[in-house]
């Protein structure tokens, strides 16, 4: 099984919890903790907290990931995520303000869950991810001393989760397909590292990918549909997933066009012969110089 820890750096895992779970809390203005937690973030962002923010600036994705992020590794070698940078030689969120959060609206879903944690857990002959929760207790949050009772599945709609989880659902089961493949889909090339980076967070360069003729001339899509979905920023992230989901792991549901496909295998098979040429060209060079005694 494999599980997406939002302790990392814990190696034990938290109790889990079902959405039934009654917790107590609440976060107001006026709490004597009032902004202690975005003082001090650690704030992995999903796919879909990029596509609601940079639209909110009305920036490209491009622009808001080099402004307000920075990329971590998600495991060494692997695929990557994306946090939120803090100010400038601080810890705290950018979007932090003395009456509260600016971008309250369209706010990352971390910062909606907290203090509940989403753990998504894959088995590796499951097709589907299971959901459980975990409460988190931070000495510097004193909301869990406000008498509000609710469970984990009223406080997830209060805070608009429903939707958040629905459009992250294909990003997160990306990852912990990956991590429950481990080494049986073998280490991702570059390119498909850097495609899985672009598709899922810089969406405005994945859609003018997909526009491209190269991807027109590999990928057979009706030209409606193609419309739409570089139209809508939503549909193409969630095509960008099929997408990942089609080279990462070979689950096909883009169609292909098999003339483009029979060539590129064909490319691939002469640069793997030209590489297989030029190392035994290299290996012949370096056992004469070795033979090479200087005697004549």
């Amino acid at each position: 099984m494999s599980t997406e820890n939002p302790f990392p750096a814990s190696p034990v895992m938290p109790a889990m919890f079902a959405g039934t779970k009654t917790i107590q809390f609440q976060c107001r203005k006026g709490i004597s903790c009032w902004n202690a937690c975005c003082s001090n973030i650690d704030i992995s962002l999903t796919p879909y907290d990029i596509l609601r923010l940079k639209n909110r600036f009305e920036m490209s994705s491009t622009e808001f990931l080099e402004k307000y992020t920075v990329p971590y590794e998600m495991e060494k070698d692997g695929i990557a995520g994306v946090k939120l940078r803090p100010v400038e030689n601080g810890t705290a969120c950018q979007f932090m303000r003395a009456e509260g959060c600016s971008v309250y609206a369209d706010r990352p879903t971390a910062c909606r869950y907290y203090p509940v944690a989403l753990l998504s857990m894959r088995k590796q002959d499951e097709y589907t991810d299971t959901a459980a929760y975990a409460l988190v207790k931070e000495s510097h949050c004193f909301g869990h001393n406000e008498p509000r009772q609710l469970t984990i599945d009223a406080y997830r709609q209060e805070q608009g989760l429903d939707e958040y989880d629905e459009l992250a659902r294909g990003w997160r089961q990306l990852i912990l397909k990956k991590k429950s493949s481990g080494p049986t889909v073998g280490k991702p090339s570059k390119r498909s590292l850097q495609l899985f980076f672009m598709a899922c967070y810089d969406l405005d360069r994945f859609r003018a990918f997909v526009a491209s003729d190269g991807f027109s001339e590999v990928y057979d899509i009706a030209d409606d549909e193609l419309k739409a979905t570089l139209e809508d920023d939503t549909q193409l992230m969630l095509f960008g997933f099929r997408l990942l989901r089609q080279v990462l792991f070979g689950e096909e549901s883009i169609a292909m066009r098999q003339e483009s496909v029979d060539q590129r295998r064909a490319r691939l098979r002469d640069k793997q012969l030209r590489l297989e040429r030029e190392a035994a060209e290299r290996l012949i060079r370096a056992e004469g110089m070795d033979g090479d005694d200087g005697i004549d």
